[in-house]
């Protein structure tokens, strides 16, 4: 996989165009490797940007598949056979792109794996790597040569041959026949993001995939004069997929800011959507939004420095989408020409390989407002005023796919009524890999249980939070959302400081735990805080909560930078996450 960088050529440095003369195709294609043939017989690509959002690389698909085809040549050579798994570290660049389609072209299955996060440093990460390694049993592990030290000390625990992709690129490619895959066979394995200690893979085929995709361009109604603008990662189902894969069987060009240089720079992430002479289709979770908004000044004019008029589409997704977060990033960027109805929320997770509803575009973010006895299944007391909370609309089922609501038991649910939401259609997973109990256990006749729990309204879904997160105490139904919402509504908390989950007492009572990182070193103003928190949390919720108040940057995150509240609890009960000793 010879990538060579032309620096020098100065017609390297144009960024592939957004226009092209080829027809465009809606992902109807029968396998990835054909979505690629078609994409690169025209002129687009995906573009690589430094930290500054400056154009490095830009990478046309037709470089991307000859790249892809010498990858596969190499690995064929390597004794790589059909539907062995080929583990990719997932760095944003054309080394991963080429390699991911090498592994597809010559009939194995590419599992992308993640980067170093900042939280759990060199043996954490490590250990992440081994376990999943041991999950998917690859051939080999193939990463970058910067990350050479703690890969390979991954594969070698794991049993696996490791090798970064700069020494891969210089073995022989001999001429062979590549084998056909069939639209029926696993095209990649994805881990979704909360799957660390016990990881589950997802099965994914051609056919599903493409699917998918179709469901993308059709629900976002994908026009000649968009580019997409993406920092999300290409570990995660939401990067991978819909900023990666989605472009290239859709034939959009694309921009990339790496996901460690956005954490830096978020307001680079505008700076690349302001320079867009098209139109911009741009995902990212409520906390990118959250990130940029507070980056703005309240002294500087947006309008100075961006111009996001043409803005098509912003999409949320990849966790609880917050409508005061949203109307914080309009309030700080309506000057430069955003307009709130390009907001595009979704709903998707990776087992039906992403996208499960899309709100058509134009409509923006709604919300219902819900009584929080109806969330809670239980009935208000007299004596406790009516609290509401705002719930997103996720849009309306994707192309192909069927929503459910039901009960516990399966009974299907009306519209309105809170319950499990179910999914199903042809983009569903084929299930776990080498985890059948864990398929059996969410996947019933077609339908898979999201493990998520909703509404639907009008034909619109609505999602109130994962089943999993959920506080039970006295038998009413407590979410961990309110009372993280609760925390940041006071002043020097936001959204990322707070987690909240249930443990059980000294004397077998559940009862919440609230985690709140505190920037104060002062012991009398940390336990001011505490009290605080405390009067709030049972202002909002009529509990008694476990207030612990933890260092800055300790809470965890899952690969889509999600707080990961089942590891933090994880942690506080194995004493790994250690709270400040705040006098009573």
């Amino acid at each position: 996989m010879t990538i060579e960088h032309h620096q020098d050529d100065a017609r390297a440095i144009i960024a592939t165009p957004t226009e092209d003369a080829l027809p465009r195709r809606f992902a109807d294609f029968d396998t990835l490797g054909e979505a690629l043939d078609y994409a690169a017989s025209g002129a687009r690509g995906l573009n690589f940007h430094d930290a500054r959002g400056t154009l490095t690389r830009p990478y046309p698909f037709a470089e991307l598949r000859e790249d892809a085809l010498a990858c596969a040549r190499r690995l064929i050579a390597s004794g790589v056979k059909p539907e062995e798994r080929i583990a990719l570290v997932a760095e944003t660049g054309p080394e991963f792109a080429a390699l991911f389609f090498g592994v597809v072209y010559a009939g194995a299955w590419p599992v992308p794996l993640p980067l170093p996060t900042s939280f759990g440093g060199r043996d954490s990460y490590i250990e992440q790597l081994r376990v999943q390694l041991a999950s998917c049993d690859p051939k080999m592990l193939i990463f970058p040569p910067e990350l050479a030290q703690m890969a390979s000390a991954a594969a070698q625990a794991a049993g696996v041959e490791g090798i970064d992709w700069d020494s891969f690129a210089t073995r022989e490619a001999p001429e062979t026949t590549l084998p056909q895959a069939s639209p029926d066979a696993i095209a990649y394995l994805q881990y979704s993001s909360g799957s660390t200690r016990f990881p589950h893979g997802v099965a994914i085929t051609h056919h599903a995939l493409l699917n998918n995709l179709a469901a993308h361009s059709h629900g976002m109604k994908i026009q000649d004069s968009d580019r997409c603008i993406s920092w999300l990662p290409w570990y995660h189902d939401m990067g991978l997929v819909g900023c990666f894969l989605s472009p290239i069987a859709n034939q959009v060009s694309t921009d990339y800011l790496k996901t460690e240089d956005f954490a830096r720079r978020p307001l680079a992430w505008l700076d690349m959507i302001s320079r867009n002479p098209g139109t911009s289709v741009s995902y990212s979770p409520t906390f990118g939004y959250d990130i940029c908004a507070r980056r703005i000044s309240s002294q500087t004019k947006a309008s100075d420095r961006f111009d996001l008029s043409r803005w098509r589409l912003a999409g949320n997704g990849a966790d609880m989408i917050r409508p005061d977060v949203m109307q914080s990033f309009v309030d700080a960027f309506a000057d430069a020409g955003f307009q709130a109805t390009a907001f595009l929320p979704s709903y998707g997770l990776a087992e039906a390989t992403l996208a499960v509803s899309i709100m058509p575009p134009g409509e923006g973010i709604r919300v219902e407002l819900v009584e929080e006895t109806q969330l809670s299944g239980g009935a208000r007391g007299t004596d406790r005023p009516q609290r509401f909370r705002a719930i997103v609309n996720c849009g309306k089922p994707a192309r192909d796919m069927e929503i459910q609501i039901r009960e516990e038991d399966g009974t299907p649910l009306p519209d309105g009524a809170i319950g499990k939401v179910w999914c199903k259609g042809p983009s569903v997973m084929v299930g776990y890999f080498r985890d059948q109990e864990a398929t059996d256990a969410c996947l019933v006749d077609g339908w898979l249980d999201t493990g998520d729990m909703g509404y639907m309204s009008k034909g619109y879904i609505y999602i109130v939070g994962r089943a999993k997160d959920m506080i039970i105490v006295n038998g009413r139904n407590h979410w961990p959302q309110d009372i993280e919402w609760a925390v940041e509504q006071l002043p020097g908390f936001k959204a990322g400081d707070i987690a909240a989950f249930a443990i059980t007492t000294p004397g077998g009572e559940e009862t919440p735990a609230v985690l709140v990182q505190c920037r104060s070193s002062d012991d009398e103003e940390r336990a001011r805080l505490r009290d605080e928190i405390r009067e709030r949390v049972r202002a909002v919720t009529g509990m008694n909560c476990v207030i612990e108040l933890i260092p800055p940057r300790t809470l965890p995150r899952t690969s889509s930078g999600k707080l990961s509240r089942a590891k933090a609890r994880n942690l506080y009960l194995a004493g790994e996450i250690k709270p400040y000793d705040v006098a009573a």
